[in-house]
Order: structure tokens, then sequence, then C-alpha cells
């Protein structure tokens, strides 16, 4: 019998953290980047209230998020569209824009699912190189031909948790053609404090050819929820809307985001969390001799060179300790590991289990 055949795509699956060790749950999970505090207690009452009738479709247009979004950054609401996730945003823009052979440039050291689907929509993917783990501007415009169609960034940047200024990002959007589409991930910019920081958001909320996401599952620690959302000129985001399914977003996840992003004080509870935790971690890191950049995000990423034991072994004695990080190789940084910043009781956690792991 023959069956249907689906069309070849070449492409790398993106491997999610795990939540599972040789089948016995962790007890402390560091390998997602997800909120240490959890979400807003006003979003998970919004939450309990909308679950109370799950039968009935959420507005397929978002309408009241998308108000409460706009009012609170001062933006058109008419030019955001939701998803399920900022990734799902990612996927409207390749799948609206990306023609087979056209070429998409993004960092060598960036998340994976922007060449995911690119390739998926027949992009050749064209790698601009990092100086110290850090985006490199002058190297992707190095890097732009005829063919160049689309810019992918995170600014901060996941895996390495650093982050290219004001003045870097501007030069890059002008230099760049036009007719290419800059694509800034905002994922973790709620963490940067740094005065020559500002977000996409920020900065480009008036260009036509710059498109922002952002996402709820990071600091409003909305993750299992899938929400996020872009911001764009009206002609990409009409572009996007051709292609975004009806109801891609959830009842609980409308209620719980519009909960979540205004409640300030609670996002500033994370955020001090965050940075208090994120001094004292490379302060320990540092006297035990493992390298690590001075993150701006709710991570850190660890390199193993300098010390007696491979990052393999030292992810192999943290999972068997009961607490999960995430391993580099996927993106082809060799002997490091990438750790979210957790809860005190999980910090404490792990810095007692590396003392123990390198007899410091």
């Amino acid at each position: 019998m023959k069956l249907p055949k689906p069309k070849k795509i070449i492409v790398q699956k993106y491997v999610s953290g795990l939540s599972l060790f040789k089948r016995k749950m962790v007890k402390v999970k560091l390998s997602a980047n997800e909120s240490a505090l959890g979400p807003s207690p006003k979003a998970i009452k919004e939450y309990n209230k909308v679950s109370k009738n799950f039968k009935r479709y959420p507005d397929t247009n978002g309408t009241d998020l998308r108000k409460v979004i706009a009012n609170k950054f001062k933006i058109d609401k008419n030019r955001i569209i939701l998803g399920s996730g900022s990734d799902q945003i990612l996927e409207f823009i390749c799948k609206a824009f990306i023609r087979k052979n056209d070429e998409v440039i993004v960092p060598k050291y960036s998340f994976l699912i922007y060449r995911i689907y690119s390739k998926i929509n027949g992009a050749k993917i064209i790698y601009a190189k990092e100086k110290n783990f850090t985006i490199s501007v002058k190297d992707i415009l190095a890097k732009v031909t005829r063919k160049t169609k689309v810019v992918f960034l995170a600014n901060p940047n996941n895996p390495t948790g650093t982050y290219i200024s004001k003045k870097q990002l501007t030069h890059l959007r002008k230099k760049l053609r036009s007719n290419i589409l800059l694509v800034v991930d905002d994922a973790y910019f709620e963490y940067v404090k740094q005065k020559d920081y500002f977000s996409g958001l920020k900065l480009f909320s008036r260009h036509k050819n710059v498109l922002v996401t952002r996402t709820f599952s990071k600091v409003y620690g909305l993750a299992g929820l899938r929400i996020g959302w872009g911001y764009a000129s009206k002609e990409i985001i009409n572009a996007l809307n051709k292609i975004k399914p009806p109801f891609n977003v959830s009842r609980p996840a409308l209620f719980a985001a519009s909960a979540a992003i205004k409640d300030i004080s609670w996002l500033k509870k994370e955020v001090n969390h965050i940075r208090k935790w994120n001094k004292i971690l490379f302060k320990k890191f540092k006297e035990m001799k493992i390298a690590t950049n001075e993150s701006k995000t709710n991570f850190l990423l660890l390199n193993f060179d300098r010390v007696n034991i491979s990052s393999k072994k030292v992810f192999q004695k943290l999972a068997n300790a009961g607490i999960l990080v995430r391993a580099m190789n996927i993106y082809g940084i060799k002997n490091s590991l990438r750790i979210t910043i957790g809860k005190s009781k999980e910090n404490k956690k792990l810095i007692s289990v590396f003392r123990k792991i390198l007899n410091v």
C-alpha cells in the first residue's frame, strides 16, 4: 500500500529542555529560561475564572489583550498580532516573506527556531560570526547579498545572555537595505537595565521594515499557556494576519496575559530577584573558576575549559542530584552549559551541588 509522502525537509529538529531524566522527574528544572517566581497571582486568578467555561472559543483577534498591550507601551493596537508563543509569530514571518533560495542571516549562536522555520520555508541560512559571544553587527552586514531577505536576532541574545547597544542596533537597520526585514526578538528585554540598551520596540516602533516579537513565557511566567505577540507596520501585520489561523491563542492565555501585564509590582519582584541572583551566581562561579559572561538575562552560559571536568560530566552529576540544566552541544558551543536562574532555594542548592562536583 502506498502512503502519502511528505515533502523532504532537511532541518535540525528543535529539542526543548528536558523535564524528565532517566524517567525520573527532576526536582530543580533550570533548563528552559522560565520565570523564577512564576506567574502573577492576579494572572492565576484570571485563569481560574476562565477555567469554569472552557467550552467557549476565544476571541480570534484577542481584541482586549491587544488594547491592554497598546495602552501599556503606547503603541497602535492595530499593529499588534498575537501568537501561540512568540515562536508562532516567527513562523508567520517565514511563511509570509521567505521564498525558496532566499537568504536569512542569523547570529552563529542564536535561538534555533529562527533557522528551523527559515529552512522549512526554503531559505538558505547564513551565519554571522560573534565576538566574545556577542552579536557582531559588522559581520551581519558583511554577510548581506542581493538574496538577503530577513535578518533575525534576539537582544539580549539566547543562549549567550549578551546584548548589543542602541547605537549598534540602529546602525544595523540604517545600513541594511530597506527591503530586508529586520526581526528583533525582545524576549528578555525586561531584565536589561544598562543605559546603552534600548529594546527593539522602543527603537523601531515607527519603522516600516522592522518586526519586534515579545513573549509572556519569560518574565511573566506564562510559558505553559503559550502566548506572545509581534509589532510591525500595518502592511507587515496585514500580511501575517492572512496566515494566522483562527483562535490561535486560548481564552485562558488571553485573560491571564492581560492580568499579568498589568501587575507591575510582580514584574519588578521577578526582575529584582533575577538581578540579585545574577550577581551572586556570577561571583560564585568565578570563585569556582568556571568561566561565564556577565549575563543581562535570567540565565548564565558556563564554560568548563578551566576546570578538570567536562560539561557532559557536570550535566550528568547535576541531573543525578535532581537538577536539570541545558546542554549547549546543539548550539555548537563546546564544553558549556546554560543555567536558568531559579528560586533562591534552587540557586542555593545549585551552588552547593557545584561545590561538591568540583570539590571546592
